[in-house]
């Protein structure tokens, strides 16, 4: 029952990032031809802050419950740099990179953090099988 459910931890996670990877991808582009579109809830930052708080747990027990099974904690690492790296996009990326600086932050830190996950749900279902 454990390996069933850290593996949809594991693809939760995974939407959650491409899910975020999307918003930063198109939200923008959406809105060059929709200017309607900026008043939109998806502009505002309380999504982006959501998002981080869906992302941050899931990833984190999805992480930890995963390494418990299949005992390779090295997979800690690509949550942990994909996780500080959406952090740091979501709370200073505009200021300190620019909005397109911002974008391929959030898109490196999904990729890393997509990245681990896809190899925690690997080694799970190789470990127990």
């Amino acid at each position: 029952m454990k390996k069933e459910v850290n593996i949809y931890l594991d693809k939760t996670a995974i939407s959650l990032s491409v899910a975020c990877a999307i918003h930063c991808l198109f939200v923008p582009l959406v809105l060059l031809y929709a200017p309607t579109l900026a008043i939109s809830v998806l502009t505002d930052e309380w999504f982006h802050t959501l998002l981080l708080f869906l992302v941050f747990p899931m990833s984190i027990f999805a992480m930890f419950f995963g390494c418990r099974q299949h005992k390779r904690y090295n997979i800690l690492f690509y949550g942990i740099i994909g996780l500080m790296i959406l952090a740091v996009s979501a709370i200073w990326g505009h200021d300190i990179l620019g909005e397109t600086g911002e974008i391929f932050a959030t898109l490196l830190g999904a990729s890393v953090l997509s990245f681990g996950h896809y190899r925690n749900q690997k080694l799970c279902k190789d470990c127990c099988n």
